[in-house]
């Protein structure tokens, strides 16, 4: 009997918005990075995120691993964009308020 080992390619892929997602699911790079920095274990992650096969998070966070300078600069690029979209939401609809807004739209003895 032969071994034969062979390399197999990172389950990752880009979205049209260039997010990376594991592949066949809609969980993000970043929320599987997110997870091993807290110290969470890939059959903890598995249980957080079933959609995601054992071998997936193994061989991404592996990828993470032997890429972290890569990886880093995309999440910081990716962490950039959502605080410019959170920043120009927050300008289109202050968070200042909100609470009594929609306690003020309320129909009186309605739901």
């Amino acid at each position: 009997m032969s071994l034969v080992i062979e390399a197999e390619p990172v389950p990752l892929a880009a979205d049209a918005d260039g997010v990376y997602r594991v592949a066949g699911t809609r969980v993000t790079l970043d929320t599987l990075v997110a997870a091993y920095q807290e110290g969470a274990t890939p059959e903890e992650m598995i249980d957080q995120y079933p959609s995601i096969q054992l071998d997936h998070i193994y061989a991404v966070i592996g990828y993470y691993l032997r890429h972290r300078d890569e990886v880093d600069a995309y999440l910081s690029r990716r962490a950039a964009i959502a605080a410019e979209v959170r920043s120009a939401s927050e300008q289109t609809w202050p968070p200042h308020g909100v609470r009594d807004r929609l306690l003020a739209r309320r129909i009186p003895g309605g739901q």
